[in-house]
C-alpha cells in the first residue's frame, strides 16, 4: 500500500530523453500492461527502430508523435510499495515556458535532464530558474545518456560542477545529481553495474525516499472557504440549523475546539466539528477536503478565510508579484484589467506597474521593459478591487500563488507568485 504521494515534474532540452526516462520508469516498475508494451514495440519496429521506443509510452497525443516532440504537459501515474507518483512531463522549448510553469507549480520535486554529451544548456538553466521561482523544494539533475560518453565519471563531475556553480545564484533548497541512461535503464530503477564509481541511489530510490513531509506548511493554518453548505429537509429538524463551510486545508492543522478567526470580518469563534465524506475526524491537514462547523453563527461566504487569531495572512488589495504571461493575445502592460483567482476568491484586478522583465536564462533584469509577451516573466504591481488574504509565495505556495483570467473569455492568461503583500 503506497504511503503517500510524490508529485514531480520532468524538464530538459529537446531530445534530452524525458519521454524515454518516464517510459523506462513505467516499464521497469511494471506500471504498464503487456499489450501496451507490445503495441509500442510494433510501432517502433514499423518505424525502423531496432527495439521498443519507450518514449512512445508517454507521447500519447498523435500530434506529439508526428512532430517527434512533447508539446504539452502530460500527466502520468505509477506506484511502488513505498509511494504513489504523479509525473508532469513538460516540454523543453522556450516557447512552452507556460507549460513548464503549469507542470511545476504543484510539484514536490523536479527532475531536470541533461545530455551527458552536451552538458548544461540554456534550457537547463532556464528550467532550474523556473523550478526555484516556483519554490519546488527538491531538484534532481539527471545526467542522461551516460552510455554515449562511456559512463565517464570525469564527464559527470564536469557537469555537476558547472551546474552547481549556476545553482549558487538560485534559491535551491535540496539538490541531487544522478548519472543515468534512460535508454538502457542504468540508475533509473536499479543501480547500474556500468558505473561502480557512483555510490548514490538510483533515481527511483531517490524519489521513494526523499523527505517531503516537512515541505508542507503545518504552521500557518489556512482554510479558504469554497462552499457554504446549508442543507434543508423538512423531515429532519437537526438540519434546519446546519451550516458547514467546505474547502481544502491549504496549510496548518485544524482540530475541534481550536480557536479560529474569520476573515474579512475578524470575528473569532471555535471549531465545533470537522466533517468528511467518511464522518467526523479529529484533525484536518493538507491536502484534506473537509467541512468545518463552527460554534458561532458568522456570515461567511465563498472566498473568505478561516485561520488562527494570532497567525493571520496579510489582508490587502495591493500585490507585488512575479508573473508568467501565458496569453497569445495582447501582452500584459500597465493599466491592463483582468480577473484574479486567489485560493477560492475571484476579483477584478488592474496592473499598476511593470517593474522589470527577467531573462530566464541569464537572470538579468530589463527595467526598461514596457510589457510581457507570451512566456515572458516579470515583476508587476497589482491593485485588486477587493481584499485578498495572502502570504508570500516562498512561505506558502497556495496562499501566495494566483492566476490571471481574461474578463471576456475567462481563459487563464497568467500565473503569479506573490513576492510582497501590501
Amino acid at each position: 500500500m503506497a504511503t503517500d504521494i510524490l508529485r514531480f515534474a520532468t524538464a530538459g532540452s529537446v531530445d534530452d530523453g524525458k519521454s524515454t526516462l518516464i517510459g523506462r520508469l513505467l516499464y521497469d516498475t511494471k506500471s504498464i500492461l503487456e499489450d501496451q508494451y507490445e503495441a509500442v514495440k510494433r510501432t517502433s519496429l514499423a518505424r525502423g527502430e531496432d527495439q521498443a521506443n519507450l518514449a512512445l509510452l508517454t507521447d500519447g497525443l498523435r500530434a506529439e508523435r508526428e512532430q517527434g516532440i512533447t508539446i504539452d504537459v502530460a500527466y502520468r501515474y505509477f506506484a511502488t510499495p513505498r509511494r504513489t507518483f504523479i509525473i508532469a512531463d513538460t516540454p523543453g522549448h522556450i516557447q512552452y515556458t507556460r507549460n513548464m510553469v503549469t507542470g511545476a507549480s504543484t510539484a514536490d520535486l523536479a527532475v531536470i535532464l541533461v545530455d551527458a554529451r552536451k552538458g548544461v544548456q540554456e534550457q537547463s538553466r532556464r528550467h532550474a530558474f523556473l523550478t526555484t521561482l516556483l519554490q519546488v523544494p527538491h531538484l534532481v539533475l539527471a545526467v542522461n545518456k551516460m552510455d554515449l560518453v562511456g559512463y565517464s565519471q570525469e564527464r559527470f563531475e564536469e557537469i555537476k560542477a558547472e551546474f552547481t556553480e549556476f545553482a549558487a545564484k538560485l534559491d535551491v533548497r535540496d539538490l541531487a545529481f544522478i548519472p543515468i541512461s534512460a535508454l538502457h535503464g542504468d540508475n533509473v530503477v536499479e543501480r547500474s553495474a556500468a558505473m561502480p564509481w557512483y555510490d548514490g541511489p538510483s533515481l527511483l530510490q531517490h524519489l521513494e525516499t526523499v523527505h517531503i513531509a516537512s515541505d508542507r506548511n503545518l504552521v500557518d493554518a489556512r482554510f479558504p472557504v469554497q462552499y457554504v453548505i446549508r442543507p434543508y429537509r423538512a423531515d429532519d429538524p437537526e438540519l434546519h440549523d446546519y451550516r458547514g463551510y467546505a474547502g481544502q486545508v491549504t496549510s496548518g492543522v485544524l482540530r475541534p475546539g481550536d480557536e479560529v478567526v474569520h476573515l474579512p470580518s475578524g470575528m473569532a469563534t471555535r471549531i465545533q466539528r470537522i466533517v468528511t465524506a467518511d464522518g467526523d475526524v479529529a484533525e484536518a491537514f493538507p491536502p484534506m477536503s473537509v467541512t468545518l462547523l463552527l460554534e458561532d453563527d458568522i456570515d461567511i461566504s465563498r472566498g473568505d478565510m478561516i485561520c488562527r487569531p494570532h497567525n493571520q495572512p496579510t489582508v490587502t488589495q495591493d500585490l507585488d508579484a512575479m508573473v508568467c504571461w501565458m496569453s497569445e493575445g495582447p501582452p500584459l502592460a500597465p493599466r491592463t484589467k483582468l480577473l484574479i483567482k486567489h485560493t477560492t476568491r475571484v476579483a477584478k484586478v488592474m496592473v499598476r506597474d511593470l517593474l522589470y522583465r527577467i531573462d530566464t536564462t541569464t537572470l538579468e533584469r530589463d527595467e526598461s521593459a514596457t510589457s510581457l509577451a507570451l512566456n515572458e516573466i516579470g515583476r508587476v504591481k497589482l491593485r485588486v478591487a477587493q481584499p485578498l488574504f495572502v502570504d508570500e509565495y516562498r512561505r506558502n505556495r497556495l496562499t501566495g500563488g494566483f492566476i490571471l483570467i481574461d474578463e471576456g473569455t475567462y481563459a487563464t492568461v497568467g500565473a503569479g507568485m506573490i513576492t510582497q503583500a501590501g
